[in-house]
């Protein structure tokens, strides 16, 4: 009997006819949708939690958290970019693991039976005696023919295909993207604590006049810059600030003109006057710095150190 080729030809396309691009390339497609909805997630979360936005001009601003604590006794706030204080949520897919198994069997039996079986008999019967006296024989013949032929033939044939796939996906909270944690270093930078009731500083911190500032003739001038925020430690622009010296016994100040802050809250202040007497030296007089509008002032002391140079 020939071998027969039928179950390996149905294993063979059985094989062939599995999907192999939908079976590996679904899992992969549903990776990669799922990682895109990720970044959005993070994306909205960043928009919603993160931002705040004006209507009118569509300008966005990062939301911040204000806290307020003692500081050398005085009350501050300490304002915090939210974005700096709360995880954001950006999870990255970083491993798939397509585990894919293919169990195909098939199988092919046949049967061929055949059976025959013979008989002879005779159509009839005769009986003959032979001999004399006492001595005879006497036989009985019979005859029976049968011819008999039996045959059987069976096939059979049957094939199976059970497939099985595990996907294993793995994901977790990733490192943020380069850009973003350039963004969240610079919020971080600009946590920053202000007074409550906003900020007047200026510099030099103790302004003085020396005999190497000092014109022979009694002359000075000395520069003192301010700057100014306000309760958020936002520097105050385009603010008018005066400023205001006490009177010194032997100390005459030229008339100081009010100046504007600039663009960085700064202004600069040249205070010039005269030493009307050499006692003038060793002397302190008080100024005040103020800016009506924000109700902000500052006050210091200008030292006079040395002698008045004589001519």
């Amino acid at each position: 009997m020939p071998i027969d080729t039928t179950p390996s030809t149905v294993a063979t396309n059985a094989l062939q006819a599995l999907p192999f691009s939908s079976l590996i390339g679904g899992p992969l497609d549903a990776a990669i949708k799922a990682q895109a909805m990720a970044a959005k997630t993070s994306w909205e979360f960043i928009q919603q939690v993160g931002l705040n936005e004006d209507k009118a001009t569509g300008k966005k601003e990062a939301v911040n958290v204000t806290f307020y604590y003692n500081k050398n006794g005085q009350m501050t706030k300490l304002i915090v970019p939210l974005l700096t204080i709360v995880p954001i949520p950006y999870i990255a897919i970083d491993e798939v693991q397509i585990n894919f198994k293919a169990n195909i069997s098939a199988s092919s039996s046949s049967v061929s039976e055949t059976s025959s079986s013979e008989s002879t008999e005779a159509g009839g019967s005769a009986k003959a005696s032979f001999g004399y006296g006492p001595f005879s024989v006497s036989a009985e013949f019979k005859a029976n023919y049968s011819s008999k032929k039996d045959s059987k033939a069976s096939e059979e044939s049957k094939y199976s295909v059970e497939y099985t796939m595990d996907v294993q996906v793995h994901a977790g909270q990733s490192d943020m993207p380069a850009g973003l944690a350039t963004v969240l270093n610079i919020l971080q930078s600009s946590i920053t604590d202000a007074n409550s009731k906003g900020t007047f500083t200026f510099s030099p911190a103790n302004p003085q006049v020396d005999a190497a500032t000092l014109a022979k003739d009694g002359k000075f001038a000395v520069n003192i810059t301010a700057n100014i925020k306000d309760s958020n430690g936002l520097v105050l622009a385009g603010e008018k600030v005066t400023f205001t010296p006490e009177t010194g016994k032997n100390i005459t100040f030229d008339p100081v003109t009010e100046q504007t802050t600039d663009d960085n809250g700064n202004v600069t202040f040249s205070v010039k006057g005269v030493l009307t007497s050499a006692d003038a030296y060793d002397e302190a007089v008080g100024f005040t710095l103020a800016d009506a509008k924000q109700g902000l002032s500052a006050s210091g002391v200008l030292s006079f150190i040395g002698q008045l140079p004589t001519t």
